[in-house]
């Protein structure tokens, strides 16, 4: 048998991210996983030891290239250099009118939702070009559809993390690596502790991060000659989403700015 294939997981301590890693974990793939947060990895190590799972942890900030290099290079050494699958999932989320919120706060926000991704994109990229089949996962939002009040500079990572799925599907066809992103909407997890907006309130809290990791499994796994490149998460963002698809820009836009009020 050859080696089992691998996953590299950004933000995989808790949440979304911790939900993949276990999914992945107990279907036999070689996980490395990485975090800012050093007790919830040393949980995720205990845990993964208790279930006999291939699992590879590292402290690493996704705004820092050289953290990329280095931590993709060791988890490299366990692999053979193999890696099938890069999840983009590392990612904050802050809420309220967009002047209230420090400018530094919204730079933060950028740093680890658009930097963070474009690192990992750009770093990995030598070891998904050199693994036949190999795929890119990042995490998006439905709040891409349209401008989010309340959650703009949000939103607006979100947007560029849109594009930049998009643009890397295209060029990174002829290297044979799938590109896509995942679009849930709320999902119940500590990142939304805090949050209280116009959208949560009018549609409420419905996902957990299990349904999700669900929804990357079957992403990830999708076998069909045609590309596609978004998926959205559970039945509201679908239908938020494929609605957008067909409906006039001031149809959205009054869509949105009713939930949002």
């Amino acid at each position: 048998m050859g080696a089992p294939e691998s996953v590299f997981v950004t933000g995989a301590a808790r949440g979304i991210g911790l939900a993949i890693v276990r999914r992945f974990a107990a279907a036999g793939y070689a996980i490395g996983a990485v975090d800012v947060d050093e007790a919830g990895l040393g949980a995720l190590k205990d845990d993964a030891a208790q279930h006999g799972w291939s699992v590879w942890t590292s402290v690493m900030d996704v705004t820092d290239v050289e953290a990329w290099r280095r931590a993709l290079r060791e988890f490299g050494v366990t692999t053979g250099g193999r890696l099938d699958i890069l999840v983009n999932n590392a990612g904050l989320l802050v809420s309220g009118d967009f002047v209230d919120i420090p400018a530094a706060r919204h730079k933060q926000l950028v740093d680890v939702n658009v930097t963070g991704v474009i690192f990992g994109c750009h770093t990995a990229f030598e070891y998904l070009r050199d693994t036949p089949g190999a795929r890119v996962l990042n995490m998006c939002s439905a709040s891409a559809i349209y401008g989010q009040p309340e959650l703009a500079s949000y939103s607006a990572t979100k947007f560029a993390v849109r594009a930049l799925t998009e643009a890397l599907e295209i060029e990174w066809r002829p290297h044979d690596i799938a590109v896509m992103a995942l679009w849930p909407l709320f999902v119940d997890t500590a990142l939304l502790t805090a949050v209280s907006t116009g959208s949560t309130e009018a549609l409420g809290i419905h996902l957990t991060a299990d349904d999700v990791a669900d929804a990357a499994w079957r992403a990830l796994h999708r076998r069909s000659p045609l590309p596609k490149v978004h998926f959205p998460v559970g039945t509201q963002a679908k239908f938020a989403y494929h609605l957008s698809q067909w409906s006039p820009a001031w149809a959205t836009r009054l869509v949105n700015k009713r939930i949002a009020h």
